[in-house]
Order: C-alpha cells, then sequence, then structure tokens
C-alpha cells in the first residue's frame, strides 16, 4: 500500500540509523530531503539510490498538494530532515496534515532526535518535561520566556551557537541566575559537550569559547 513514511536520520555519527530505516529508503519510490545535498552524504553511506527531491520550509506550502497526490496515485514516499526526526523543528507537519487529510497513511519510524538524549544527560527530571523548540527570535520572544517563569516542568529548547550566549543571559534575566540547567552540543559527534551548572555558569562558560554546532538548552522547572 502506497503512504509516507517519516524516516529519521542520524543528528551526528553516521551509525545511529536502524536497519529497517535503511530498508525503508531503498525501497521507497521517492525521498524527500530538507537540503539534497546533505542527505546525499549520507544516501551514499548507506548504499541509496533511490531518486531524490528537495522539501524544506521554503518550498513546503506549495508542493503539499503534488507530493500527496503523488502518494494516492500508488507511490510510496519517504520524508526525512537533514537530521533528526522530521517535523520536530523541521518540516513534515504541514505534510502529514494532508495526508491524514486525505486518509493516506503515515507511518513514524522511531529513531534520532537531538532532545532526548540531551535530556536524560542533563541529570534534571525527565519524568516531566515541555519541549520549547527554537523561541521567536524577536517578536513574541520575551512574552514567551516571561510565560515560562512558573513553569515547573523542565524545560527543553532548541538554539544556535550565535545566540547561546544571550539566550542564557535571557533565561538567567528571567529564571533567575542560579536556575540549574545544561546545554549539549555536537551530540553524537567527536566534540560532543554536556556543560551543566546554573544558568549563570553556563553563560561565563560559552563566553568564553568558539561554540559550534547544534544547541539543546536543558533548564530546569520552577519549584513549586
Amino acid at each position: 500500500m502506497s503512504k509516507l513514511i517519516l524516516v529519521p536520520t542520524p543528528i551526528g555519527n553516521l551509525e545511529d540509523i536502524t536497519l529497517r530505516a535503511i530498508r525503508i529508503l531503498k525501497e521507497a519510490d521517492l525521498i524527500l530531503a530538507e537540503d539534497t545535498r546533505t542527505s546525499g552524504v549520507l544516501l551514499k553511506h548507506l548504499g541509496v539510490g533511490t531518486l531524490m527531491r528537495s522539501y524544506h520550509q521554503h518550498n513546503e506550502h506549495k508542493v503539499v498538494d503534488e507530493i500527496a497526490e503523488k502518494i494516492e496515485s500508488g507511490k510510496t514516499i519517504a520524508l526525512i530532515s537533514d537530521a533528526g526526526t522530521p517535523g520536530i523543528s523541521d518540516p513534515g507537519f504541514l505534510l502529514v496534515r494532508e495526508c491524514l487529510r486525505r486518509n493516506i497513511p503515515v507511518e513514524t519510524l522511531p529513531g534520532p532526535t537531538a532532545f532526548v538524549p540531551a535530556l536524560v544527560n542533563s541529570g534534571l527530571p525527565s519524568d516531566r518535561f515541555v519541549f520549547e523548540g527554537f523561541l521567536p527570535q524577536k517578536k513574541g520572544r520575551q512574552t514567551r520566556l516571561n510565560e515560562l517563569k512558573e513553569e515547573t516542568r523542565t524545560m527543553i529548547f532548541y538554539e544556535s551557537p550565535f545566540r547561546l550566549v544571550k539566550s542564557l543571559e535571557q533565561f538567567s534575566e528571567a529564571f533567575g541566575k542560579e536556575r540549574q540547567a545544561s546545554v549539549s552540543r555536537e551530540l553524537s559527534k567527536m566534540f560532543e559537550e554536556n556543560k551543566r551548572g546554573t544558568l549563570e555558569e553556563l553563560a561565563t562558560h560559552f563566553k568564553a569559547k568558539n561554540v559550534k554546532g547544534e544547541i539543546v538548552i536543558i533548564v530546569g522547572g520552577c519549584e513549586e
């Protein structure tokens, strides 16, 4: 049966992909990739020769209907992002929603996503947490931080290396400089770093560094 299949890809180490994911990528009629050049390196490494097509945040609104129609015509399409699970701070939601609206089967494979290892590694409570992803860069950012001041669950944020220190300083101002937190970067890669401490300590630590890589910030919740 034709369907849409969401396939997680490694967030760093290329060995972090399942045998099932490799099989599905080989069997699919088409792979939708956020960046075909980036995904091309992975697919070549895996020995996958399936045809690829770009699917990213700048074109997803335009091509959703066309892709859904391809599946309806009998094609099985796999969706991948540059790294991790599609739909988690990456394109995917619009296509999944449209497929479900048309009663097209959607299957999602388990696999890599950056926030899970960062959360578990942080040492902060992981029984209850809230995933915030990327906060708005300008409009609405301070409003959202104010709304989170009384959040008692552990909070998870994604951030770019260029905004890391500024974000830690903003978090310190909003949540208190003594709030416990953790910063994870380059997860699963050679230079992986997991740094724990107060928000103030983390801001000081990363001010002195030239930070690279994808960033996950874990912040402890407000004490009840």
